[in-house]
């Protein structure tokens, strides 16, 4: 004998895994967006980092003046 269909449950279900898929793309989503202000944020700094003692911010010496 079929069993008898639970269309309340099966749809729940559906839902209940539609609606965890959408949470882990939505937090991918953000993690990345995140990841990418970081690294845009680390572009932006380390072009105005001061120079101090003569040394430049790669390690490389300065180049005397004078």
């Amino acid at each position: 004998m079929a069993r008898k269909p639970n269309y309340d449950f099966e749809r729940r279900e559906r839902e209940r895994l539609k609606a965890i898929k959408v949470a882990e793309k939505a937090a991918a989503k953000r993690e990345a967006r995140e990841r990418a202000r970081a690294e845009n944020a680390g572009a932006e700094n380390a072009g105005d980092a001061p120079k101090e003692d003569g040394v430049a911010t790669d390690g490389e010496p300065t180049p005397d003046k004078g």
